[in-house]
């Protein structure tokens, strides 16, 4: 059974009846198809026994769920929380106090890497979760009674499985893994910021002159913040391969611009125009003051990649958890391009991986 909830002082009824402290299971469901932003369509919550479906457009405000989950006597359980905490945003934009991701927690304790919540459900509880919901339009209404139960069913399990997963965890001495790799997410989700060298992001431009390279930083700056600004995907805008075109070949004039960006269905004139003076301005100080482009691995730096990945294969076998989990590819391939211990691989990663590591970095 659950409550629907489609009024802010029902809400706060609805939360104030729940215990504190608690443990609160939380799903959304949001659709982004041709939105920069998240459109936020429904927040489920499980406290205590009891679930409520909250119709998010409908609602002015969420102040007390917000603030329950904000309190750091709340413990919320969230399964692959990455986009669902960016979809909360608008409600909770610090995101909670404290997270428990049930997917991660999987990985930790040898149920393999990206469980769906489905496969965990089932390899923990022995119940099958209906799936034919996923793709459904949630921000129609009124919701199917199908829809709804589908809906309520992603969280009235968390709590158990929640207590399973920490009960291993704190078997195999990771309950602090857990607690890290959580808050990790919420730090990258919902503090991070617009990235002030989105060239870095494109090797193909390594050997570009630095003058090129400072212009794509402009170009993709002004992408970023046009397509936040408008709530319009980024490839709206101006797709990666032609923001490369134009950076490393400025347009002749406003008519080649069009030609060379025709298809692009957020760039309308007056963004044509922007993009336009802004190839043309001529750069500044400030913006040949530029990270540089991490050039392509030399055969020695490969090498010593793999050489890496072996040795992260093996204590991610010993400790049973998934490679990608311990430490992605891109973190060595940054170690051994750069010579600087990656901050991703600190806490309780580092213990288990510098050693190991270092003995390999090319000298």
């Amino acid at each position: 059974m659950y409550d629907w909830i489609n009024n802010e002082s029902a809400l706060t009824a609805w939360v104030s009846a729940r215990p504190v402290p608690a443990i609160i299971g939380l799903d959304t469901e949001f659709m982004r198809t041709d939105t920069f932003f998240a459109k936020l369509a429904l927040v489920q919550a499980e406290i205590g026994g009891h679930t409520a479906l909250i119709d998010a457009p409908a609602l002015n405000g969420h102040a007390a769920l917000a603030a329950r989950l904000s309190d750091p006597h709340t413990l919320c359980v969230m399964h692959s929380a990455s986009e669902d905490l960016e979809a909360l945003t608008p409600l909770l934009p610090a995101g909670p106090a404290r997270l428990f991701d049930t997917q991660i927690a999987a990985a930790m304790t040898g149920f393999g890497a990206g469980l769906s919540y489905q496969k965990l459900v089932a390899a923990l509880l022995g119940v099958d979760l209906p799936k034919g919901e996923t793709r459904s339009d949630w921000l129609r209404r009124p919701l199917s009674s199908a829809q709804l139960e589908y809906a309520a069913q992603d969280v009235e399990h968390l709590p158990q499985v929640h207590a399973l997963l920490a009960q291993k965890l704190a078997a195999l001495g990771r309950s602090d893994w857990l607690a890290e790799d959580s808050q990790r997410l919420v730090d990258k989700v919902c503090h991070a910021k617009p990235d002030e060298q989105p060239q870095r992001a494109f090797p193909r431009a390594a050997e570009w002159p630095r003058e090129a390279q400072a212009l794509l930083r402009r170009v993709l700056r002004w992408r970023e913040a046009s397509a936040r600004a408008l709530d319009k995907p980024r490839s709206w805008i101006l797709d990666d391969a032609r923001a490369l075109d134009l950076a490393a070949q400025p347009p002749r004039d406003a008519d080649d611009l069009f030609e060379r960006c025709k298809g692009l269905r957020a760039l309308r004139s007056p963004q044509r125009s922007e993009l336009f003076e802004l190839l043309r301005m001529p750069l500044t100080d400030a913006d040949l003051d530029l990270a540089p482009i991490p050039p392509p691995l030399t055969g020695t730096q490969r090498r010593a990649v793999t050489t890496m990945r072996d040795a992260v294969t093996a204590i991610a076998q010993a400790l049973d958890i998934p490679e990608g989990l311990l430490c992605p590819r891109r973190h060595l391939e940054a170690l051994v391009g750069e010579g600087i211990w990656p901050l991703a691989l600190e806490g309780w990663r580092k213990p288990l991986l510098h050693d190991a590591l270092m003995a390999h970095l090319p000298v």
